[in-house]
């Protein structure tokens, strides 16, 4: 049997003026590997605005990854950190038992935004690890035959892969890939296409396991997104920004918050924290 190859259209929605296609989850694709969460945002131009303006908001059970194309995101959290993502380099912040944070436009910026926030679940083993932060100014970037190829995401507490890879006008870039790995790939800009299949704008595909290779062909070029890993083993609730292993705790997490015990506070950020929506049967 061939591996898989299934396309996941995005659900369109905003922040603000900030257009955001959300790929994962869909209604035909809850997870690929540990990833839980994509968010594709922008691009967009603006002068005076502030297009990214995320208050303080909590997190348990997973890590959030952010990438940009474009622009520039400041992040601040309840462990005092602070931290400018711009192109090239990834913010992740792990959750574990509980962080809060917030994300915006800083002053300083190109008048630019385009990039993608993405989660992934943490395993039940490492579900409650202390909450962290991590900032890598510049990610691993590689050259091959026919593109580019940034690593943004590379092992950890699952087995997880997350690539930005540009495919040059005319040519294919193929990338090695394990077998056991399941993949997805979105793309940022451009034309592609993946074993003869064209990819299509604002969609998720998803092409399954057992693939030692990835090959993209471009006829105008292309800049890619492709996530994966090895499918997931652990049963996961996911609510509002949390993940947990059960109902029970997504309700404990949440009154948690909203009385302000387990999370911090984010002192950096000048505006009111988000408060939690009302609590509706978990999926």
């Amino acid at each position: 049997m061939p591996p898989l190859f299934e396309t996941h259209p995005a659900h369109h929605t905003a922040l603000g003026a900030l257009p955001i296609s959300r790929a994962l989850p869909t209604r035909g694709r809850r997870l690929i590997g540990p990833w839980c969460f994509l968010d594709r945002y922008g691009p967009l131009s603006f002068t005076d605005e502030k297009p990214m303006d995320v208050a303080p908001h909590p997190h348990i059970g997973l890590q959030t990854v952010s990438w940009l194309v474009e622009g520039e995101v400041v992040h601040h959290d309840s462990l005092g950190c602070e931290a400018v993502a711009r192109p090239g380099g990834v913010n992740v912040m792990t959750a574990g038992r509980g962080i809060a944070h917030s994300e915006e436009t800083p002053r300083g910026n190109v008048g630019r935004l385009s990039g993608v926030q993405l989660w992934a679940a943490l395993p039940r083993a490492h579900r409650d690890v202390a909450p962290s932060f991590d900032p890598v100014e510049r990610v691993p970037r590689e050259e091959p035959r026919g593109g580019i190829v940034q690593t943004f995401m590379s092992g950890g507490y699952a087995d997880i892969i997350g690539i930005d890879a540009e495919v040059h006008r005319g040519e294919t870039l193929t990338m090695s890939a394990r077998a056991e790995r399941e993949h997805g790939v979105m793309i940022l800009g451009g034309d592609a296409e993946f074993d003869g299949h064209p990819l299509e704008r604002d969609a998720i595909h998803y092409l399954g396991t057992g693939r030692s290779e990835l090959a993209f062909r471009s006829s105008g070029g292309a800049r890619l997104l492709l996530i994966g890993g090895e499918p997931f083993p652990d049963p996961i609730v996911m609510w509002w920004n949390f993940v947990a292993g059960t109902p029970e705790e997504i309700a404990a997490a949440r009154e948690d918050w909203e009385q302000h015990r387990r999370f911090g506070e984010v002192r950096a950020y000048d505006g009111p924290r988000i408060p939690a929506p009302p609590l509706h049967p978990a999926s």
